[in-house]
């Protein structure tokens, strides 16, 4: 989900030749992964434990990171 809006506001950077969008992909971008860090991850590491950390250890965070 986080990178389908990405690619949908850099899409419009693009379309529109806008680099205040692109600026503002930026800025998504860098909220998003902080919420996923700092928020999701935790509570999920609390709730699912050792099968979440195995499964983060094999699955990339993003698509290829």
């Amino acid at each position: 989900m986080y990178v389908g809006v990405l690619t949908v506001i850099y899409g419009w950077a693009i379309l529109y030749q806008s680099i205040a969008v692109a600026v503002y992909g930026i800025v998504v971008a860098c909220c998003f992964y902080s919420f996923v860090v700092f928020f999701e991850e935790p509570i999920l590491k609390k709730r699912f434990g050792t099968e979440y950390e195995q499964y983060c250890a094999q699955v990339p965070r993003w698509l290829f990171v």
